[in-house]
């Protein structure tokens, strides 16, 4: 365990002024609440809290987050209260360390549900004073390089904890170096085969080949004395977890993997890092798509330095990270370089990012998140994230993570704008919408008025805040339908006990049953969630069978009492059809079209055929028959489509594309309608459409009763 003295001393390296009685107070305090405690591998329990602060110095930080690291199991597991710890060491610690017992009380590795639940409290805990995530990260490193005395189970359980959440918020926070190592220990834990595969390979690689650092490192200084440019050299080989990661994104074996080693040029000034490009680029070959330049565009988390990736010394290639000394120290400590000390005062180094202005951007993505699950999904993607820079045609820059699309954009820009979105051009080109966008690409985004967002744009994008626009405009959409279909519904049942539906009524019947609003109430009793009896009997409850059934006209004729029946998928009769029903053990009576081939195979089994008919009275727009349309690929077709269909108002239910042509689409559209004249209607407004070159119903024998 580190003597207090040596703590100081660690201290006092980048912070001369620190108040070093109360650090050795602190000291005192905790070792004396933690005494009689131990950890699981035999040790005094205070050794895990002094290894803490230990790390904390690593990044220069204040005295009131050391102090923190000391104290911050106290309030948890001794007898020290809250209001103990602030009279000793002053509100601000006692508030750190009340903020880091809050975390740790989270249950981060549980359910879906309960796991969101908590990444929403851990980012209230970090909105009130990130230094508390700073020490929880630190007291995580430092559990999982102590891991081996747990049980098996228990080092599963946490290196999967620290992989799915502290690597990769660590990262987030510009933390690179602890993101690394606690990927690092956790591959350890979960993977322990694969890991040591890799340090094998590694091994072996340096027989043969010697020291590649090495040479490349002074390949690297000697170009830049060449140049008259003073940096310092700095290379490694990257993590085994890093390397596993690339094997399993490119599919591809150790022997073929070619950037496995990391170099830094540290500079005295920015001029100097473009210098440096120059001559690397002039010395090796760079690879095309491998640059990027975070210097010009930096990421939110304040990170500046250049990337390129070269074919160096034996065709290997090699990245190499150019920045100055103050990028660096961003780059090595990320938001935390906000409350780095250097000779006893804060350091002003301009690149620190300002933490509730990060937080601030970070947390924005995340409110439009309806549920648990959308916003662990947001949460995780946000972490995750790499970025690529876009322009739009007026030259504004637009961040996104990688693999975004140009829907992503879309929505970026605005929700107006995705939802309507139709098309895009990249670079000038027309592309689809699925094309994954890269540096420095200039995107355009085409809209029509009517477009609406499709349920197959979620496996397009990427973004959190783009499928959380998505899915609520489906939502909305659905149940735009179910009010619709509510709303036949009750005017329907009212009718039957002879009364009308008005807003009056239904206004009164929300009221009833406890319900926001009319529309609440149709759109429950559109989805099933409610049905039509239990409505009437929330108004005219003595109009009401006993039996507590208000039934309207049965759209089919011709059945016995208490039969049921169902349309057959393979011809999706609708009234004003001729009909004919088939008994089927079982399945009550399926409703067939007399036209549809399917009856040919039933032709001798006559005694099974029902003579029924349509009811002569008006229906709901429930019946539903799939069309099959071809339509041109081009700008706001699909759009207008949509409209006209809605014109005849009639509902889309579902839509499919199932052949995608340069030129043209062969889609399949689900339409709810009310009879064969609603049919007839719908397929002459879109045969009118110029962009439609066929239109016909779609009938499939395979979708048989």
């Amino acid at each position: 365990m580190i003597d207090v003295e040596d703590l100081i001393a660690l201290v006092r390296n980048y912070n001369p002024k620190t108040n070093a009685d109360l650090i050795r107070e602190a000291y005192a305090y905790g070792m004396e609440m933690h005494e009689g405690q131990f950890r699981h591998s035999g040790e005094p329990y205070f050794s895990h809290p002094v290894a803490v602060a230990a790390i904390l110095t690593e990044q220069a930080l204040d005295d009131a987050t050391i102090i923190t690291a000391l104290l911050h199991d106290t309030i948890e597991d001794t007898k020290s209260t809250y209001s103990e710890v602030a009279r000793r060491f002053g509100e601000e610690v006692a508030e750190l360390v009340d903020g880091v017992t809050k975390l740790t009380n989270l249950q981060l590795s549980s359910t879906e549900t309960k796991q969101a639940e908590n990444f929403r409290k851990l980012f209230m805990a970090m909105s009130k004073d990130l230094r508390v995530i700073l020490v929880k990260l630190a007291d995580r490193l430092h559990n999982m390089r102590t891991i081996k005395s747990m049980r098996a189970e228990k080092q599963l359980q946490k290196a999967r904890e620290t992989m799915d959440i502290f690597a990769p918020l660590a990262g987030r926070m510009g933390m690179q170096w602890m993101r690394e190592e606690l990927e690092d220990l956790s591959f350890r834990v979960i993977n322990p085969e694969a890991r040591n595969s890799i340090i094998r390979r590694f091994i072996t690689l340096q027989r043969e080949t010697g020291d590649v650092i090495h040479k490349i490192t002074n390949d690297i200084r000697a170009e830049l004395e060449k140049g008259e440019i003073e940096a310092d050299v700095f290379g490694r080989a990257k993590k085994p977890y890093s390397i596993w990661r690339k094997m399993e994104e490119k599919q591809q074996s150790f022997s073929r993997l070619s950037d496995i080693y990391g170099f830094r040029v540290i500079t005295r000034t920015e001029a100097d890092c473009y210098r440096v490009l120059g001559v690397i680029h002039q010395r090796w070959r760079a690879v095309p798509t491998r640059f990027k330049d975070y210097i010009s565009q930096p990421k939110s988390n304040g990170y500046r330095s250049i990337h390129t990736t070269v074919s160096g010394r034996d065709g290997k290639r090699v990245e190499v990270q150019i920045r100055t000394r103050q990028m660096h120290e961003v780059a090595e400590s990320g938001v935390a370089a906000h409350w780095s000390y250097r000779d006893g005062v804060r350091a002003q180094n301009p690149f620190a990012v300002d933490p509730a202005k990060w937080l601030a951007q970070l947390t924005e993505r995340f409110e439009n998140a309806d549920d648990h699950s959308e916003f662990l999904e947001h949460v995780k993607l946000e972490m995750y994230a790499d970025q690529v820079f876009c322009f739009s045609p007026k030259g504004d820059v637009v961040k996104l993570p990688k693999g975004a699309t140009p829907l992503d954009y879309a929505y970026a820009i605005h929700t107006r704008i995705g939802d309507s979105c139709v098309g895009a051009k990249v670079d000038g080109i027309r592309v689809p919408l699925w094309t994954r966008l890269k540096n420095g690409q200039s995107v355009e985004i085409l809209t029509a008025e009517g477009q609406r967002p499709q349920g197959t744009w979620l496996d397009i994008v990427v973004t959190g805040r783009a499928k959380a626009a998505i899915r609520k405009s489906l939502r909305e959409e659905d149940r735009e339908r179910f009010e619709k279909l509510g709303r036949e519904l009750a005017r329907v049942a009212f009718e039957h006990v002879g009364k009308k539906a008005t807003e009056k009524v239904l206004k009164t019947a929300a009221k009833q049953m406890s319900l926001a609003s009319p529309e609440e109430l149709l759109a429950r009793l559109g989805s099933a969630e409610l049905t039509a009896s239990e409505l009437v009997k929330a108004v005219y409850p003595e109009l009401v069978r006993e039996s507590g059934e208000v039934e309207a006209p049965r759209a089919v004729l011709g059945l016995s009492d208490g039969a049921s029946y169902t349309r057959a998928r393979c011809c999706q009769a609708v009234p004003g059809e001729r009909i004919v029903g088939i008994a089927y053990r079982g399945k009550g009576v399926i409703v067939h079209a007399i036209d549809c081939p399917a009856l040919a195979e039933l032709d001798a089994d006559t005694d099974r055929w029902l003579d029924l008919q349509w009811h002569s009275g008006p229906h709901a727009p429930v019946h539903t028959v799939c069309l099959e349309v071809t339509i041109a690929n081009d700008a706001g077709v699909l759009g207008r489509i949509c409209t006209l269909i809605g014109e005849q108002k009639a509902n889309i239910s579902d839509l499919n594309f199932i052949d995608r042509k340069p030129d043209f689409y062969r889609v399949i559209i689900d339409v709810d309608l009310r009879d064969v004249e609603h049919l007839h209607a719908v397929m002459l407004a879109l045969e009118a459409e110029s962009d439609v070159a066929r239109v016909r119903r779609y009938r499939d024998l395979e979708r048989r009763p």
